[in-house]
């Protein structure tokens, strides 16, 4: 079984952001979703907890708060897409869903990136890079 990632994070409205990230062609599974978290599937192989700020609290050790994602950045979320065309598509997806520009669009030729503001201020990247400049 390859390894799995679970990114964990606050959202203030849980059935909005439900809604968002529905809108960006993602699911969800419902087996690990109820009224305080939902289990949002970006691949066979990542996977992102939202969590009403209650929910996540739990998780966090004693004296810690989650942080202000309008205030400060904890992580940045980049993910790759398999072409351009892709990054745009997903990119206009979230756009269109209420998300706003984290900043203008990077294109270096072998890799090319759109960057948003989910609608709690959590930065997504997702990009596209040519297989055949990666040397491994």
């Amino acid at each position: 079984m390859p390894t799995q990632i679970f990114v964990n994070m606050q959202v203030m409205d849980l059935a909005t952001s439900m809604s968002f990230f529905k809108k960006l062609g993602w699911k969800f599974n419902m087996q690990f979703t109820n009224e305080d978290a939902a289990c949002l599937v970006i691949s066979d192989s990542i996977y992102c907890m939202l969590h009403t700020p209650s929910s996540l609290q739990r998780f966090l050790p004693t004296g810690k708060t989650a942080a202000d994602p309008s205030k400060n950045t904890e992580v940045l979320l980049a993910f790759s897409v398999e072409n351009k065309e892709g990054v745009e598509a997903l990119y206009a997806n979230a756009i269109a869903g209420g998300a706003t520009e984290c900043r203008p669009a990077e294109d270096h030729g072998f890799m090319y990136a759109r960057s948003f503001n989910d609608l709690d201020g959590h930065i997504w990247e997702v990009f596209w890079m040519d297989p055949h400049h990666v040397v491994a």
